[in-house]
């Protein structure tokens, strides 16, 4: 029996563990991935506070293992369900395993959509990137591609203008899904193209990773090539939450509909991180996602 048990080895869900067990409580922490998230696809991560530059992955094992210094269990799994029984929640994975709690913190975090191309995996963090905060001054004085043209799409294409050389928006229907004062501001740049009704079709790849694009215009069926330094997706994010929507309730989006309190309407649920409905979704937000999380939890508890 678990003082708390984590579903999701992110910066949330650690944080939210580094938490639980100063408080002198009893964690496990259940990963159905790799630990600490999709940070750990970054090369380069410089908007840590304290930290001037360090890759995602050495994040994610230094937080990991700070976790574990303190006392955490871990396991790599995959929760799909978790019940409430006599006041003890019962957390199950897809592995065949049950573990109970006393408390349960859900910090599931969410996928970014790709475009399920061949060699895509391959290619996340070695030319293909989510997070134009994030990466976007490695590829600072180069050609990139922003691919999507939604609200993300062109607030990232907008932050990318200011530090690439150029920015060549891919978006496969005839205008743009974003707001049109963001869509006016970027096409205002000397250094942004657009090409609409295009979908990337293919990506080519050398050594060092990421070389160019195959393109084709649905419109009028030309193909093309498009050689960028990097490439930076902005198709959606997907939650992965309705397994637990008898929990805590859900937005219209697939995201937990939970205010800042991390509190769900289930007594001893929380949540954390970017499953959560918020409007920016940093690593320093999972973060102190995590340790409101976490001591809410404890307060429970006690």
């Amino acid at each position: 029996m678990y003082d708390i048990i984590i579903a999701g080895g992110g910066p949330a869900g650690l944080t939210a563990a580094i938490y639980g067990l100063r408080a002198g409580k009893t964690v496990l922490v259940i990963e159905k991935g790799g630990f600490g998230g999709q940070i750990a696809f970054s090369p380069k991560v410089e908007n840590i506070p304290g930290t001037k530059v360090i890759s995602g992955a050495q994040f994610a094992e230094d937080i990991t293992e700070q976790a574990m210094a303190l006392g955490a269990e871990v396991e790599l799994e995959k929760v799909v369900k978790v019940e409430k029984i006599d006041g003890i929640f019962q957390v199950s994975t897809e592995e065949g395993s049950t573990y109970e709690g006393k408390t349960v913190i859900l910090a599931l975090g969410v996928k970014h959509r790709t475009l399920g191309l061949p060699g895509e995996e391959e290619l996340i963090g070695n030319g293909i990137s989510f997070c134009a905060v994030c990466d976007g001054a490695f590829y600072a004085g180069q050609e990139v591609a922003m691919i999507g043209g939604g609200n993300s799409a062109l607030q990232e294409a907008l932050l990318l203008s200011e530090v690439c050389a150029k920015v060549t928006v891919v978006q496969n229907l005839a205008d743009f899904t974003g707001e049109r004062k963001l869509a006016d501001a970027l096409l205002e740049k000397d250094n942004v193209q657009v090409f609409f009704n295009t979908v990337v079709s293919g990506y080519e790849a050398g050594e060092t990773g990421l070389t160019g694009l195959q393109l084709h215009n649905d419109q009028t069926g030309e193909d093309s090539y498009l050689k960028v330094d990097g490439a930076f997706l902005a198709v959606g994010l997907k939650p992965e939450n309705e397994p637990f929507a008898d929990l805590a309730k859900l937005n219209p989006w697939g995201y937990f509909d939970v205010g800042e309190n991390c509190c769900t309407n289930t007594e001893g649920v929380f949540v954390a991180g970017d499953c959560r409905s918020k409007t920016i979704r940093q690593v320093v937000t999972a973060s102190a996602d995590g340790a409101i999380a976490a001591m809410a939890a404890c307060r429970y508890l006690d």
